[in-house]
């Protein structure tokens, strides 16, 4: 039987979803804007805490809006006027991640039963950022089987005029041996950065695949020619799809070992200024996207 519960650890509040005999499980803090903190799937470990790295500086599983990854200088124009967004990486003057990763989300519903449980978490945004002058509401609804987790994005707009926005995930997986792990996806479109991590062009050319991670250090972003992509570690066999009718997938390994971020995102860095992926939700509509997670 699955359950899903309330829980603190170390002041913050989390909601955790899992099976009795702890095959399957899930752990998401409500004081991170729904940050996936651990996950389980088939007694499987894929999302573990990062320690001793910090959530400051991983942002690890946190949701990403209204843009995800980096703004360069916070900067943007929308509808012919100009903003400035805060500046939160500050030994590279971007803004980072959106604007939600540090809120708070309450559980507004659940249910669960033998075969799996959903949590469906919300954010209700009633002050306009100087840099995203605008009303919404964000909606988390996980869902977890044996095998399987999806987490599906919600975003109403509550003001009187339309916004830009991107979404995006900042998943981190671990796995036994990461040197010996390789990816498979679609792309021909490569996403070359500048020194600030800054959106400098498109190369094309197919990506040769399996993509061999090795001992590589990556910071890479591709556009997807469809939304799936799978990990192969020594351990476990991992797809990641998405519902998003347009893909970007950026990886990065961070300095911890045996650890990866795979990072479904629907636009890339400064995409407030070079419109790629970029879309505009009108006052009053709603958007969705899910991510699933499947392990082999």
């Amino acid at each position: 039987m699955y359950t899903v519960k309330k829980s603190q650890s170390n002041g913050l509040n989390y909601i955790e979803i899992g099976n009795s005999d702890a095959t399957s499980n899930a752990k998401i803090c409500l004081d991170r804007g729904g940050a996936l903190e651990s996950l389980v799937l088939k007694a499987e470990t894929i999302i573990e805490d990062l320690s001793p790295l910090e959530y400051s500086s991983t942002y690890a599983s946190s949701v990403l809006f209204p843009f995800a990854n980096r703004i360069k200088d916070g900067k943007y124009s929308y509808n012919n006027q100009e903003f400035q967004l805060e500046c939160n990486e500050g030994n590279l003057n971007n803004a980072l991640h959106g604007l939600i990763y540090n809120k708070t989300f309450e559980l507004v519903s659940s249910d669960a039963s033998e075969n799996g449980a959903t949590a469906t978490l919300k954010y209700v945004e009633t002050s306009k950022a100087a840099g995203f002058p605008y009303l919404y509401t964000i909606l988390l609804r996980f869902t977890l089987t044996a095998a399987n987790f999806n987490l599906e994005i919600g975003v109403e707009n509550n003001d009187v005029t339309a916004f830009p926005f991107t979404l995006g995930w900042h998943p981190y997986f671990v796995c036994q041996d990461l040197s010996k792990s390789s990816l498979e996806f679609s792309s021909a479109k490569t996403v070359e950065f500048d020194e600030r991590m800054i959106t400098r062009g498109i190369i094309e050319g197919k990506v040769a695949m399996p993509f061999e991670i090795k001992e590589q250090q990556l910071d890479n972003c591709y556009a997807l020619d469809h939304g799936t992509v799978v990990f192969n570690t020594p351990s476990y066999k991992m797809t990641i799809a998405s519902s998003a009718k347009e893909n970007y997938f950026q990886m990065y390994t961070p300095p911890r070992a045996n650890t990866i971020a795979l990072e479904p995102v629907t636009g890339i860095s400064d995409s407030f200024n070079n419109k790629l992926g970029l879309e505009e939700l009108q006052a009053g509509d709603s958007h969705s996207v899910t991510w699933s997670i499947a392990i082999n």
